[in-house]
């Protein structure tokens, strides 16, 4: 039987170039979707999101059920599951754009502002930038070092540094990808990360955590 990923649609991500990426990246079977029922039935969810975190968790809260589908699937029944960017940062406890707005509390920790350390740093943080593997490893070995496209004013921010799979440098440390069992999360976006980008998704295709 033929995989299916759940890519999720809840009108926060760039589902067309996401979607494209897993079909290069080795993905038989992409199904772009904002039913449940889908998601619930996946052997792999994929959770994109670009804008604000509040909008974001917005529009994922916003579908009926959505929510507690992805958690029977990925937190009880242990399908793979990768996050990208605003996907990633949803699975904090919070999120402080706009106000405090809850997350999936998957991994614990909030979504800050970068703060500005230094007038010659820019923010957005947006552009190529290193992905340096962190002291543990909470996603069994799907990240790698290399160099990856990001594009965010906003990082995650663990409770736990256990749960930091690497780190990137923009006038100081932040948070390139963040895992825990079944789970991971990557702040860059892989969809723009070319032959590093196809590289992660390929993995994940193949990863049993």
């Amino acid at each position: 039987m033929t995989e299916v990923l759940a890519l999720i649609d809840y009108g926060a991500g760039n589902l067309h170039s996401v979607a494209n990426a897993l079909k290069a990246a080795g993905a038989p079977n992409v199904a772009v979707t904002a039913d449940p029922d889908v998601v619930r039935a996946a052997d792999r969810v994929v959770l994109p999101g670009v804008g604000s975190f509040r909008a974001c968790a917005e529009g994922l809260w916003g579908i009926p059920g959505m929510v507690e589908a992805m958690t029977e699937r990925v937190q009880v029944g242990g399908a793979p599951f990768l996050g990208i960017c605003v996907g990633m940062q949803l699975l904090a406890t919070r999120g402080l754009e706009h106000g405090v707005t809850q997350g999936l509390d998957w991994i614990a920790g909030e979504v800050c502002l970068i703060e500005r350390t230094d007038p010659a740093i820019k923010i957005p943080h947006m552009g190529w930038n290193d992905v340096a593997l962190g002291r543990h490893d909470p996603a069994g070995g799907l990240i790698e070092a290399g160099e990856a496209y990001f594009l965010h004013s906003y990082h995650f921010a663990p409770d736990d540094g256990r749960a930091v799979a690497a780190m990137t440098d923009h006038g100081g440390g932040l948070v390139a990808a963040v895992g825990r069992d079944n789970v991971v999360g990557v702040q860059f976006h892989p969809e723009k990360s070319q032959d590093y980008g196809l590289s992660l998704l390929s993995r994940f295709l193949e990863w049993k955590p």
